[in-house]
Parts: structure tokens; C-alpha cells; sequence
């Protein structure tokens, strides 16, 4: 009745449906994954435009003068003056953060050695630091 092809045959289509399963419920797997990841993904989108939204409202002008007007005894704020800015070059600086003989960005070392002060074009004064 049955030959020896028949049973092979059969052996090979039991096979190819068991991968084809397989693989099909892994794709259904991966699928699902993908649509969690998707929802969280929106989820997360939602929330920064909605933290945008928010921080949007806490930092408009009004509000916050508002409360500057609301808290000006307790935090006695004023507005900086163009003169208390300073450039990074004019502050002092502690000893132990000093480069370790480098040329400053305004130094340029001559040929015998000794350092000579170019001039720098892009420094502002603010007049904040006496030199």
C-alpha cells in the first residue's frame, strides 16, 4: 500500500508545515513587538509635546513678570547692567587651573623664546575688571 516515497513525502510535507508554522507565529511575535513599540513610542512623542506645551506656558514673559513683581521683596531681583559681564579671560583664576605652559590665546612665542602679546580683535571690554 504504502511505498517508501509516499512515507517520505509525507515525512517532508509534516516538516515543511511545522517550519511554516514556526515561522509564521515568530513573524505574529515579532509583529506584536513592533505595535508595543509603536505605542510607546507615541506615548512618548504625546509627552514631550505636552511638556513643550507646559514649558511653553511657564516661561512666557508676562507670567514670569508677574512673578517677579509677586516675589520682588523676597528675591530682590534687578536687571544686569551691561558692566557686571565679564569675559572668562579677566577672571581670576586659582592656581591649580592654570595651563601648564601653554602660550596664552593672545601670546605668540618669537623664535629666541621670549613671548610677545599680539593684539586680539574679537575682545570686549565691559570696563568690569580693572587691569
Amino acid at each position: 500500500m504504502f511505498r517508501t516515497l509516499d512515507v517520505v513525502m509525507i515525512a517532508v510535507m509534516t516538516a515543511a508545515a511545522t517550519v511554516t508554522y514556526s515561522i509564521k507565529h515568530q513573524a505574529e511575535n515579532k509583529l506584536e513587538q513592533v505595535r508595543k513599540l509603536d505605542a510607546e513610542i507615541k506615548l512618548e512623542e504625546d509627552t514631550i509635546d505636552l511638556l513643550k506645551a507646559d514649558w511653553a506656558l511657564l516661561t512666557q514673559p508676562n507670567r514670569l513678570n508677574r512673578l517677579v513683581k509677586a516675589y520682588e521683596t523676597d528675591l530682590k531681583l534687578v536687571p544686569t547692567e551691561s558692566t557686571q559681564l565679564a569675559q572668562p579671560s579677566e577672571l581670576p583664576m586659582a592656581t591649580a587651573e592654570l595651563p601648564a605652559l601653554e602660550p596664552a590665546k593672545d601670546e605668540k612665542v618669537a623664535q629666541d623664546g621670549k613671548k610677545t602679546k599680539k593684539k586680539s580683535t574679537d575682545a570686549i571690554q565691559t570696563g568690569s575688571v580693572a587691569n
